[in-house]
């Protein structure tokens, strides 16, 4: 947990809390004054704040910030399965599991680090989670905030007895926005998808960007590596960065509930795997 190149301006800082159940949470600020919020619960983002004050990611209002539920908003981690696509409950379990700080990660790139503030977590598995899950693993979370404001979180799971298995793994980032009928999303032209709402049957997207005019549950194939989300009510765009993670960018979206969801999934088998993703906001 470092504060790295914010010793210019008091306002940069990591900052360990609790919240109101006593769950520790780390609290992320940048010179500028922007934030980020990330609760050992889960290890999850709850909240990615501008310089200004304004919320950028959408929280549920029935949200339950106690174990065992999951907090229905943020950045939820699925690992090791996403949806219902396996034996394990929805999403798998690491947002419902007690993360700890990583005072001494394996090191990382030195731009991950350089004029940003940024929390290591990290994930073990317990006995009982052996038992549904008979793979050793360590997930180490970065969470960092940069001094522009744009977030990033970067995965990396480690096979301790490398007796291969698969998993799957989504950062399920709920987006703040406004009329979701104000939204469209770029980057998405020419790919496949399925459609969950037709039984998942495989469509190809043919509209320069993709708007909402009734509700979508959709699995994008192949997604690019950049996509961008504009909020033409808000005057705002949020653009996405992802590496390592080629496989799927799912899109739900609901107008009834003025949120949506962009997921980003890799499926891999390997011992050794490093992901990541960028988030970053401008206004237009």
């Amino acid at each position: 947990m470092k504060d790295s190149g914010a010793a210019s301006d008091h306002r940069a800082a990591v900052e360990v809390t609790k919240d109101r159940n006593g769950i520790e949470q780390v609290v992320l600020r940048n010179p500028r004054g922007a934030s980020a919020k990330i609760s050992l619960h889960g290890g999850q983002a709850l909240s990615w704040r501008t310089e200004r004050g304004e919320e950028l990611l959408f929280t549920s209002t029935k949200a339950i910030f106690k174990p065992p539920h999951a907090v229905r908003g943020g950045i939820p981690i699925c690992f090791p399965q996403f949806g219902n696509r396996g034996s394990l409950e929805q999403h798998g379990f690491a947002r419902n599991r007690s993360w700890v700080i990583d005072d001494n990660p394996p090191p990382l790139k030195p731009s991950d680090s350089q004029g940003k503030v940024y929390v290591d977590l990290l994930l073990k598995p317990s006995e009982e989670d052996l038992k549904i899950w008979p793979h050793s693993f360590e997930f180490r979370l970065r969470v960092s905030l940069a001094a522009d404001g744009n977030l990033a979180l970067i995965s990396r799971i480690r096979n301790i007895n490398c007796k291969p298995f698969s998993f799957s793994i989504a950062y399920h980032t709920y987006f703040a926005i406004s009329d979701i009928s104000e939204v469209r999303i770029e980057g998405l032209e020419t790919l496949d998808y399925l459609d969950n709402l037709c039984q998942r049957e495989r469509f190809t997207e043919q509209g320069d960007a993709l708007t909402f005019e009734s509700e979508i549950d959709r699995v994008y194939l192949s997604s690019s590596d950049k996509i961008a989300i504009l909020d033409h009510e808000r005057k705002r765009t949020f653009v996405i960065h992802k590496e390592g993670l080629p496989d799927w960018c799912g899109i739900h979206g609901r107008g009834n509930q003025n949120q949506w969801q962009i997921l980003e999934m890799k499926s891999t088998g390997t011992c050794f795997v490093l992901m990541g993703q960028q988030l970053r906001n401008r206004l237009l």
